[in-house]
């Protein structure tokens, strides 16, 4: 399969971007919104883009991650599943319909000044144009949308202009009062202007043919994201303090009205023109974008297969652009301008929100697959940010939108369980997810339960029966180890010697066929023959395979029945493992398997001379020192086992604790030593001791604040911190 080619710069990518935002937002808006809040609505759009910030962040990650044609429905299906899918297509697809239509009837308004049309007939000539986009869009004259970035040039000069001119010109009456409705009427506003720059995420879809889209994506957005901000701000800085609000309030065409007031009747023809121009390649665009949801959707199953399909001899989706065509025709026959601007608003909120949420979820759940090159920063306060705007925004733009959002969330219910349900696809928070709170109060009798019939339904591509059917270790690799030698000999190290099964194991999205990935991967050959080295070298009995799969967590589960195994021994970076709203593979594992875990944390450590092995006393002390002496007979190495006590400890108990770890330690073969260290904090003791040794052997962690709790974000602290390899073992036997 060809791969797109990354041709986009940093300039074009901004071009683009500017391109998807300067439109109605400006043209248009801006008198409806004052009508709202008054000479606050500068204030209103500054805010906008604030609230818009955590979302293009987290769009250039995800698209860094998954730089695929679809967008934000891609995203969303892949991190929820087909029944959002589902939802967040159509929802995507009404968003930008509408906003199509509301730079159509802009357009009508404008292209009455120029030809002198009667006000109420401005909507035959705005649905005469859609006509004309729709065979445009049907014969496939892609050639019109260069003409874009000449439009966009002329846009942003003609605005630039008008600032230039209509700063001085700003009266300080007009001003006041600055906040006509209150604070209510200013977060009302915001929220009524957010689709004026959603535009500036569109870039994301075309990820995969922008050049270096780790840098030049997020900094396009961010660019782009500036301009239109202070061309939005001073612009509305400059209509308010220009033109009544009295005038303005009801004024669809504000750009014309300001340029005429500015230069007189021949600079707001020529303001009209522009806006003629700008908004019909707007709305050409828009059906463009959005006409391509319904077919995507059909080719993904989740909606009738006729609209997925194209024509012969134009290769365009004539169906869905018809369909798209019709439903922008009925919402500029019957809705206003205002409930327009509220729904497509609403409509992009709400996908907004979900792309925060997305990026949350597949970084928690740490899905194998999903390797941004670019990580939004201030994770996770941005996409918390962004969330809670986006529902706060909601609420403040009115029960009409709410109602909308409700049917629109009905209506993709339906259709997902009338066409979607057979859908083999399921998003990443099924695999991953709990049933939030009820979790905790799970029987172990009824996992063990649940275990039997989710074992029954596992299913794992490209192992053709060559696994051993017995193993002491199970070694998945993921390639993420810094080196997977060094993890299969801590398998090897733990397990008496006995057959390790090391596997290669590659997790791909649902909607990514297997077969496409089984061909010979060079990085997997070369893996093979370094294990295979390593075995000779080290005298092991390793057996090495690959596979690919749709679901890493149930592999690795049912590689853990497969071979009975008694150990299995992943490659860790240090992170809290579970949660009750999401977890990551470790985490669902640690919950799922009954064999015993050890998870390693590489920090680079290659010769293990020195080992220690810091415990908490408890009723499985034996087996880690037993484990640990293993360990150190493997490399020959010297065994220290730690305690840390409290430095207002007792003799008593001081003397009771060395005795007992010199029990524990009786057995242990190799060289080995007691060591007491009174802190208050271990945390720091552990950090500091840690720089004489190589490995450090720590027990099962306990969660320790609500964000861990939650969500499974909490680095653990004491592996964290410390300065040599560490190696976590959790012991269920």
């Amino acid at each position: 399969m060809k791969k797109l080619e990354r041709s986009l710069n940093l300039t074009s990518v901004i071009a683009i971007s500017i391109g998807g935002m300067l439109g109605s937002g400006i043209f248009v808006l801006p008198g409806l919104a004052a009508a709202k809040t008054g000479p606050s609505v500068w204030l209103a759009y500054l805010l906008a883009a604030i609230c818009i910030l955590p979302a293009a962040l987290s769009k250039s990650e995800l698209a860094t991650a998954m730089p695929s044609s679809g967008g934000t429905y891609v995203y969303i299906e892949r991190t929820f599943g087909p029944i959002l899918g589902t939802i967040s297509g159509l929802g995507l697809w009404l968003s930008l319909l509408l906003k199509s239509s509301f730079a159509l009837v802009g357009f009508g308004a404008y292209l009455a000044i120029i030809v002198n049309i009667h006000p109420g007939f401005t909507k035959y000539f705005s649905l005469f144009f859609l006509f004309v986009i729709l065979v445009l869009n049907i014969f496939g004259v892609k050639k019109v949308g260069k003409v874009q970035l000449v439009v966009v040039s002329m846009s942003l000069v003609s605005l630039t202009l008008i600032l230039i001119f209509g700063l001085p010109k700003v009266s300080p009456e007009l001003l006041d009062p600055f906040l006509l409705n209150g604070n209510f009427g200013l977060i009302s506003t915001l929220a009524f202007v957010y689709i004026s720059y959603a535009g500036v995420t569109k870039v994301a879809a075309i990820a995969g043919e922008i050049k270096n889209p780790s840098r030049n994506l997020p900094l396009a957005m961010m660019l782009s994201l500036t301009i239109i901000t202070i061309i939005y701000v001073f612009i509305t800085f400059v209509l308010v303090g220009n033109i009544p609000l009295e005038s303005l309030k009801s004024d669809i065409r504000p750009i014309y009205t300001v340029a005429n007031l500015i230069g007189g009747t021949y600079i707001g023809y020529i303001a009209a023109g522009v806006g003629v121009l700008t908004l019909i390649s707007m709305a050409n665009s828009g059906v463009l974008a959005s006409s391509r949801f319904p077919f995507a959707m059909a080719i993904d199953k989740l909606l009738p297969d006729f609209m997925g399909k194209v024509h012969s001899k134009y290769l365009t989706p004539v169906v869905s652009i018809v369909i798209t065509c019709i439903a922008m025709a009925l919402v500029i026959i019957f809705l206003d301008v205002v409930k327009i601007a509220k729904l497509a608003s609403a409509f992009k909120v709400m996908m907004f929100i979900l792309v925060n949420v997305s990026v949350i979820i597949l970084r928690e759940t740490s899905a194998q697959w999903y390797r941004p090159t670019y990580h939004s920063p201030l994770y996770p306060f941005m996409q918390i940010f962004g969330i809670l705007s986006g529902i706060i925004l909601l609420i403040f733009l009115g029960f009409m939108p709410l109602i909308a959002i409700l049917v629109i969330v009905g209506i993709g219910l339906v259709i997902y369980f009338l066409v979607g349900k057979n859908a083999s696809r399921t998003g990443v928070l099924r695999k991953y997810s709990h049933r939030p709170a009820l979790y905790l109060f799970y029987s172990k009798k009824g996992r063990k339960e649940r275990l039997k019939r989710k074992g029954k339904n596992v299913k794992t591509i490209n192992l053709d029966g060559k696994l051993v059917s017995k193993a002491g270790v199970v070694v998945p690799l993921l390639g993420n180890e810094n080196s997977p030698e060094m993890l299969v000999e801590i398998g090897a190290a733990i397990n008496k010697k006995e057959k390790i099964q090391a596997i290669n194991i590659t997790e791909v999205p649902n909607q990514t066929f297997l077969e496409a990935l089984m061909e010979d991967n060079p990085k997997i050959t070369s893996l093979e023959r370094r294990i295979s080295s390593l075995s000779k070298s080290r005298n092991l009995d390793v057996d090495f395979e690959a596979a690919v799969t749709h679901d890493l967590s149930n592999t690795i589960y049912q590689l853990s029945k497969q071979t009975s195994c008694d150990w299995l021994v992943m490659s860790w970076n240090g992170r809290a493992h579970n949660g009750i709203l999401v977890s990551n593979p470790i985490g669902w594992l640690l919950t799922h398997i009954d064999s015993d875990f050890a998870l390693f944390k590489d920090n680079g450590v290659r010769y293990i001379s020195r080992v220690l092995l810091a415990l908490r006393p408890g009723r499985k002390d034996k087996n880690f020192v037993a484990i640990a002496d293993r360990i150190c007979q493997f490399y020959g190495a010297s065994l220290t086992l730690l305690h840390i006590v409290p430095e207002d400890i007792d003799d008593v108990e001081l003397e009771k604790m060395e005795t007992s770890s010199r029990v524990l330690l009786s057995k242990a073969t190799s060289k080995s030593e007691v060591m007491i260290n009174m802190s208050n904090n271990s945390i720091d003791a552990i950090s500091k001791i840690s720089a004489e040794y190589d490995l450090l052997i720590l027990g099962t962690p306990e969660k320790d604040n609500w964000l861990n709790v939650l969500f499974g974000t909490g680095k653990d602290k004491f592996a964290d911190s410390s300065a040599c390899s560490v190696l976590r073992l959790t012991m269920k036997n």
